[in-house]
């Protein structure tokens, strides 16, 4: 009986530890421009390293999330790409402000993790466009790029 309990555990361990694994890829953030950590508001210095990633790319890289859409239903809040999902706007004087949407919200963060590592494989804004759209339509309608 014990050796039956030890041998689920360890069924149960390995289950959760290659779903843990199979969707996310590692990607290599050396060759992607990223802003500082220091240049990030406190609620992203708090949040999880691959939300802070997140924030980091987007506010470097705005040419490319813009042209991304976001599919989490924040279009009715008035975002038109992924990259509104993490900046308000940037000011005149270059102040950025964040927005604090993606904090919470995991598909924001998943489609900027998978543009920074289709970047980093050299794809371009087309075809990144093109894989996020096969992948995230499923979860709603686009965000209306501009």
């Amino acid at each position: 009986m014990k050796r039956l309990v030890i041998l689920m555990a360890l069924g149960m361990v390995t289950a959760v530890l290659a779903a843990c694994g199979s969707d996310q890829q590692v990607v290599s953030l050396d060759n992607l421009e990223m802003a500082p950590m220091s240049d990030m508001p406190q609620m992203v210095q708090e949040a999880p390293v691959r939300v802070q990633e997140a924030y980091q790319f987007a506010q470097m890289n705005k040419d490319v999330l813009e042209h991304i859409p976001c599919y989490c239903g924040c279009g009715a809040m008035g975002h038109t790409s992924n990259y509104s999902c993490f900046i308000a706007e940037t000011k005149a004087d270059g102040t950025v402000v964040y927005d604090d949407h993606a904090l919470g919200c995991g598909i924001c963060v998943d489609i900027a993790h998978d543009t920074m590592r289709l970047l980093a494989q050299g794809n371009d804004v087309d075809t990144i466009f093109t894989e996020i759209d096969n992948t995230y339509a499923r979860f709603g309608p686009p965000t209306p790029l501009e």
